[in-house]
């Protein structure tokens, strides 16, 4: 248990956290929206700070990131909790577990910052990686692990729903180096009703994590009927191109009923849908599009965007690289991979 880093203290004891977009009012002894954030006695406090209830090794494609250190890997750290609600949420035993039973609250590993970071230095991981759950709810936790790491010139990511608030993300700006942000839709009642939550503030971080120079990757879970819209993925698509650049890597990614928490009624994306989001990201202008969640597809490759040369295969999460330091081996070209 750790004070939280950004909050208010009101009358009557209530706090106002403002770790997030949410901007939960807790009166005394009642949770924020994450289920891991308390008020106790006036004060609040991040329960889940130092208990990783994951910790493990992954590829960083899988994250996925295709553009930043490609054919790494990145030790994977989360807590329980999460400030959204989604439906479709595949990592719902974690990120909603504390919601569900309370007492869940001391699941997780002791493990502190210093010891993340040994052990990524340990295995050789290039990187930490804030993933499984939302980051901004352990905060705390992950910026002080990101200022260790940063010291032993281990980059920082975040996977993230986008929802910090913008005291957080100016918080953890000098020391992120990577982020991939769900943009689940560009339709604000489908943040509401599905979510929890609204698509404003995740566009506003989205343009200000491009303006502080983060390398940043697009994912869009293409849920039928609920998130499929072509004139809406069109729309996050231009916002793309307009706001974070041709350059921004888009994963459209098909969703899986049987694996979520609340939609096993919601049948899997076809391949056709996904064909089709691929498309109109490429009709927008944009660089490098990916269709994920697709298997043996080579629509998850990156091509050259000049000459169409193969620069990196991927299968599953291995990759073969045909680049030249990031550049084309054809043409030379830029691929914009760091």
């Amino acid at each position: 248990m750790k004070e939280s880093y950004i909050y208010k203290q009101l009358e009557n004891n209530k706090v106002r956290c403002d770790t997030c977009s949410q901007r939960c009012i807790i009166a005394p002894e009642n949770f924020g929206i994450c289920g891991v954030r308390k008020n106790i006695n006036g004060r609040l406090f991040a329960l889940n700070y130092g208990k990783a209830i994951s910790e493990s090794i992954d590829p960083i494609e899988k994250k996925p990131l295709f553009h930043f250190l490609p054919g790494t890997h990145s030790l994977s750290v989360a807590t329980v909790g999460c400030n959204f609600r989604c439906g479709n949420c595949q990592n719902w035993q974690i990120s909603q577990l504390v919601k569900i039973d309370k007492s869940m609250l001391e699941v997780g590993q002791n493990i502190s910052p210093e010891e993340i970071v040994e052990n990524a230095v340990k295995n050789k991981c290039p990187s930490i990686a804030f993933t499984y759950t939302e980051p901004t709810i352990f905060l705390e936790y992950a910026l002080d692990i990101m200022k260790l790491a940063k010291e032993k010139g281990i980059k920082n990511i975040w996977i993230t729903n986008g929802f910090m608030s913008s005291e957080t993300l100016k918080m953890i700006t000098p020391y992120l180096d990577a982020a991939n942000v769900d943009l689940k839709s560009f339709d604000d009642k489908f943040y509401k009703i599905y979510c929890g939550a609204r698509v404003g503030p995740i566009l506003e971080n989205l343009k200000q994590i491009k303006k502080f120079g983060i390398w940043n990757e697009i994912t869009t879970l293409i849920i039928p009927t609920l998130s499929d819209d072509e004139k809406m993925l069109g729309r996050i698509a231009k916002f793309i191109f307009k706001e974070l650049g041709s350059e921004t890597p888009w994963h459209v990614t098909a969703f899986s009923g049987a694996i979520s928490w609340k939609m096993q009624n919601v049948s899997d994306t076809s391949i056709e849908k996904i064909h089709k989001a691929y498309d109109i990201g490429k009709k927008a202008g944009l660089k490098y599009v990916y269709a994920g969640n697709i298997p043996g597809n080579s629509k998850e490759n990156t091509y050259c965007p000049k000459c169409n040369e193969l620069a990196i295969e991927r299968i599953g999460f291995y990759i073969k690289r045909f680049d030249e330091k990031g550049k084309c081996g054809e043409c030379g070209e830029c691929l914009d991979i760091i």
